[in-house]
C-alpha cells in the first residue's frame, strides 16, 4: 500500500501547478479527436463496448483501445471496425502494489507517446490508474465510466481492519483519479451516493447517471420461450456473491415440487476471492441439481432455450449486462433488491425482485414460474418492452456522446 500511495503522491506533485479548466467546463467539440478507451478485460471491449467503439469511429475519431490480455478474436474485431489495440500490463484482480505501479507507468508512457485528447476508462483499476496517469500528463478531457465501484465497496468485502484499510486507500486513489474530470458516468444511484459520500468528486461536479451499458436489440432479438418443462438459467462469473450457492439451494427446494424443472448455470471460473471452485460445480452436477453449461462466446442460444432468467446477486453490480440480454430476448427475470439488479425489473410486470441471500424467497419466485409457464411468457414480453424503452444501446451511446461533448 505504501508503494501505491507513493505513486499517488508523485502523480499529485506532477499535477500541482498545472492549469486546468474547472471540472465540467464546456469544451468546444472538434471533428476528430484521439480517444483512449481503457479496459481491464480485453474481451469486454467487444462484449460491452463494441457499439460505442463503432459509433466513435463512425463519427470520425481516432480510437485506441487498451487492455491486458492477448485475444486474437477481439483484436481482429477491433481492427475490422477501425480501432487500434494496445496491450498493457494489468492484473485485473489482486492487490499487489508492484503490479499496480507497473500498470500506472505503462499507461503513462503510452499516453505520453500517443497523446490522446480524451481518456475513457471503465472498471476500477483502469479508472484509477488511467485517471492518475492522464492527470499527470495534463490530459484535461478525462471521462470515466463507473460500471461499479468495485468489490471493496460491497458488503461482501467485510468490515475487518484490512477491508477498511483497502477501502480507505481506494477512496484516496479514486479521489486523485477523478479530480477535475470532464464527466463521471454511473449506472445506479448507490454508486452515485458513494461517490458523494466519500467525496470522490469536487463540489462543482456530480455523477451523471446512465442506464448501464445497454443492449443491442438487433443482436438480441425477441423469442417466445419454450413450452416444455420450466428451464431456469443463470449467467454469471462463478463467484459466491453472484448468488451461485443460493441459486443451487433454491433449486433443491423447487425440484421437490417440480422434479422436471431444469436449472442451468453458464459462466467462467474466476480468480476473485469469492470464486466458486470446479469441485463444487462438479458436485452439484453429480447430484443432479444443476446443469453446468461451461462458457460461450454467444449466450443467445441459451437465453432462447430458457423460460426464466435468474441472477440472485449480492455483488456490487453496476447494471448487470446478463439481465439486459435476457430482457431483450424476452425473458422474465428473477433478481435481488440490490442496486443495479433492481433497476432492471418492474416487480410483477417483467419479473420478480427478492431479498438478497433469501433462499426461500428465491425458491418461491422460481416455483411461481414453474407452476405458471404462461406467466413467464407474459412477463417476458414486458421485458422486451423494458429493454426497448430503457436499455437500447444506441440511446445510451447518445447519452455518452452528449456527456463527453462529442459531435455525432
Amino acid at each position: 500500500m505504501k508503494l501505491v500511495e507513493q505513486v499517488s503522491r508523485t502523480a499529485a506533485e506532477q499535477i500541482a501547478g498545472q492549469s486546468a479548466k474547472p471540472a465540467g467546463a464546456a469544451y468546444p467539440p472538434r471533428q476528430k479527436r484521439v480517444i483512449a478507451v481503457v479496459a481491464s478485460l480485453t474481451a469486454s471491449l467487444v462484449i460491452f463496448r463494441l457499439e460505442l467503439l463503432k459509433r466513435l469511429v463512425a463519427a470520425g475519431h481516432d480510437v485506441i483501445a487498451f487492455a491486458p490480455e492477448n485475444d486474437v478474436r477481439v483484436e481482429q474485431e477491433l481492427a475490422r471496425i477501425g480501432v487500434r489495440f494496445v496491450r498493457i500490463h494489468m492484473a485485473r484482480t489482486g492487490l499487489n502494489p508492484l503490479d499496480d505501479i507497473r500498470t500506472f507507468w505503462s499507461l503513462r508512457q503510452h499516453f505520453r507517446r500517443l497523446k490522446p485528447d480524451i481518456v475513457l476508462p471503465y472498471t476500477m483499476k483502469p479508472i484509477i490508474y488511467a485517471g492518475i496517469a492522464a492527470r499527470a500528463l495534463g490530459i484535461k478531457e478525462r471521462c470515466f465510466l463507473v460500471t461499479g465501484l468495485g468489490h471493496v465497496f460491497s458488503d461482501a468485502a467485510g468490515h475487518s481492519f484490512k477491508a477498511r484499510a483497502i477501502r480507505h486507500l481506494c477512496v484516496r486513489l479514486y479521489r486523485l483519479a477523478l479530480r477535475g474530470a470532464r464527466v463521471v458516468f454511473v449506472y445506479n444511484d448507490a454508486d452515485a451516493d458513494d461517490i458523494r459520500r466519500y467525496r470522490m468528486l469536487g463540489d462543482d461536479l456530480s455523477p451523471t447517471k446512465i442506464p448501464g451499458s445497454g443492449v443491442d436489440l438487433d443482436h438480441f432479438t425477441f423469442s417466445i420461450p419454450p413450452r416444455s418443462g420450466p428451464t431456469f438459467l443463470m449467467i454469471a462469473r462463478l463467484l459466491r456473491d453472484k448468488g451461485v450457492v443460493e441459486y443451487v439451494e433454491a433449486a433443491r427446494i423447487v425440484r421437490r415440487s417440480f422434479p422436471n424443472a431444469k436449472f442451468q448455470l453458464l459462466g467462467h471460473f474466476d480468480s476473485n476471492p469469492t470464486a466458486i471452485s470446479r469441485e463444487e460445480i462438479d458436485g452439484w452436477v453429480r447430484e443432479g441439481v444443476l446443469d453446468y453449461l461451461g462458457t460461450t462466446a454467444d449466450v443467445r442460444p441459451y437465453l432462447t432455450a430458457c423460460n426464466v432468467f435468474v441472477l440472485p446477486s449480492y455483488y456490487r453490480e453496476g447494471i448487470p449486462r446478463s439481465i439486459l440480454e435476457a430482457l431483450a430476448t424476452g425473458r422474465a427475470v428473477i433478481t435481488t433488491d440490490l442496486p443495479g439488479c433492481r433497476d432492471t425489473v418492474q416487480p410483477g410486470v417483467n419479473g420478480m425482485v427478492v431479498k438478497a441471500r433469501d433462499i426461500v424467497a428465491l425458491a418461491d419466485a422460481m416455483a411461481c414460474y414453474a407452476g405458471s409457464p404462461e406467466l413467464a411468457e407474459k412477463m417476458g414480453r414486458q421485458s422486451r418492452e423494458v429493454a426497448e424503452t430503457k436499455f437500447d444501446v444506441h440511446m445510451i451511446n447518445r447519452m455518452l456522446f452528449a456527456g463527453m461533448n462529442l459531435a455525432d
